[in-house]
């Protein structure tokens, strides 16, 4: 009898990071860092750079500085949002509110502020692909669609419906919100609740993101804010999806 083949599995392909920041003594010191802790790097110094690089890639998480030369780091976060998912942290050495607000809007998994302990990045790094990782393992079990007030959420393809079938264009951190509401229709889900759910984050006073958000998505909903029927404010409390949603 011939003995059996030993098992054999895989080699773990380490996740490739893309690391844009015009500072070449911060990008290269991020780069031997993260190296030294498992990760592939790819290093770019500008918006044009990683544009080209992009492609290429196949990268899981995007360190981004929002502070680069020509096109800034939210506008290559806009445009990375049309053609992927990928998470991405922001770092910038302005501790500006509106940064974080508008960074977040566009789908930011997190955000930290210069100068910072790479260390800490490295933590952050982690937390968002052990999110990420959650995230998938969801989306095999994910709903077609929700329907609600005669919208459509259709999340494997992340877009709504408007009741006329026309697409509602959403940014990430819109759709994001509406996604969590819609799972948990007529449940009142605080700011932190939203916060925990939308990014995990554990630092920072994101409150104002939320209200950004809610304000905006009424509007895209045509959902008067003063009297809003779909998504109401709760006082004191938080906000809640006031409707019956449906799953297929």
């Amino acid at each position: 009898m011939e003995a059996p083949a030993p098992l054999t599995t895989a080699p773990t392909v380490p996740p490739h990071l893309l690391v844009v920041d015009d500072d070449r003594e911060i990008r290269d010191l991020l780069a031997r860092f993260l190296e030294r802790q498992g990760f592939r790097v790819t290093a770019a110094r500008d918006a044009r750079e990683a544009r080209r690089t992009w492609p290429h890639g196949h990268f899981q998480l995007v360190v981004l500085d929002l502070m680069l030369p020509g096109e800034s780091g939210l506008d290559f976060a806009r445009w990375l949002r049309t053609q992927s998912g990928v998470p991405i942290i922001m770092l910038t050495a302005m501790a500006e509110p509106t940064d974080r607000i508008i960074g977040l809007e566009l789908g930011a998994d997190d955000y930290l502020a210069k100068p910072f302990n790479p260390r800490e990045l490295l933590a952050r790094i982690r937390a968002v692909l052990r999110r990420a990782g959650e995230v998938q393992t969801r989306a095999e079990t994910m709903p077609r669609a929700l329907t609600f007030g005669g919208f459509r959420l259709e999340p494997p393809r992340r877009r709504l419906l408007n009741p006329e079938g026309v697409e509602v264009p959403l940014t990430g951190g819109e759709y994001d919100l509406l996604f969590a509401l819609a799972e948990r229709p007529n449940r009142v889900l605080t700011r932190d609740m939203l916060l925990d759910l939308l990014r995990g984050r554990q630092a920072g006073p994101f409150d104002r993101a939320i209200d950004v958000a809610v304000s905006r998505l009424r509007r895209k909903l045509e959902d008067d804010g003063r009297r809003a029927q779909l998504i109401k404010t709760v006082r004191g409390g938080g906000y809640v999806l006031a409707a019956e949603v449906e799953r297929e």
